[in-house]
């Protein structure tokens, strides 16, 4: 085994400056959301990606979504991500290219996870409207599944940058796939095989589909998906890739 052939990251001061500003933004948002929150404010109704069906929906949320995170663990884990792999990707893309990979990736997770979350709103919603045609006529009933049906709506927010990590993850593995890294500061394990088992992992996350489970498998996959693409797309391009 060739450990002279393991990646190791630098350090965060001499970071890429897109990759650097990546996490600065997102590090900022987390906090900004944590002190907004005791004055009871939540930015993912704001940032976050709602169903358009949602009072709290804006467009924009497409793409402020991936700058957004549910707690301590998530953004730790995907700024470890960024950190890791975002900076050879911009050194070997150059900034402009690697912002635009990192959007792209991000934009197909959430269109990805959006389609489940348009299932799964619509179920939903059927669902509560036969109950309100079952109960029509008693006000009280029929207001509270009303309430019920736009607290869902509400409550439906997609947030965290794990598409993009996964992106990032996949372009990776394909472009030095026989570099090592370690698994959790574990055990080395070649990029390229790293890409298999999670990709593997996400699939069969995503086909279980446990509704205890709030990780946006099908999210990642997307991700995952376009990061593959977009490597392909540009591998065409020898010229100007490297």
């Amino acid at each position: 085994m060739d450990f002279n052939n393991q990646y190791r990251p630098g350090a965060f001061g001499h970071l890429p400056v897109v990759t650097k500003n990546i996490i600065i933004i997102n590090v900022i948002l987390f906090l900004a959301k944590l002190a907004l929150a005791t004055r009871g404010i939540n930015l993912d109704d704001y940032l976050g990606l709602h169903h358009h069906l949602s009072p709290n929906f804006k467009p924009h949320q497409f793409i402020t979504y991936i700058f957004m995170h549910g707690n301590f663990q998530h953004i730790l884990f995907n700024m470890l991500g960024v950190y890791i792999f975002g900076q050879v990707l911009e050194q070997v893309w150059g900034p402009k290219r690697y912002i635009t990979f990192y959007i792209l990736t991000g934009l197909g997770a959430a269109i990805a996870q959006y389609i489940i979350m348009h299932i799964e709103v619509q179920h939903e919603i059927a669902r509560i409207n036969l109950l309100i045609d079952e109960y029509y006529g008693d006000t009280k009933i029929v207001t509270r599944l009303i309430e019920d049906k736009y607290r869902m709506l509400r409550y439906k927010v997609i947030v965290g940058a794990s598409g993009s990590l996964m992106g990032l993850l996949g372009a990776f593995g394909m472009l030095f796939p026989n570099r090592y890294l370690y698994l959790y500061f574990l055990f080395p394990i070649k990029a390229k095989w790293l890409v298999i088992v999670y990709g593997a992992f996400e699939i069969y996350s995503a086909i279980q589909n446990d509704p205890q489970d709030p990780v946006a498998h099908v999210a990642h996959l997307g991700g995952l998906i376009v990061g593959i693409l977009l490597v392909l797309l540009w591998k065409r391009d020898r010229q100007n890739f490297y």
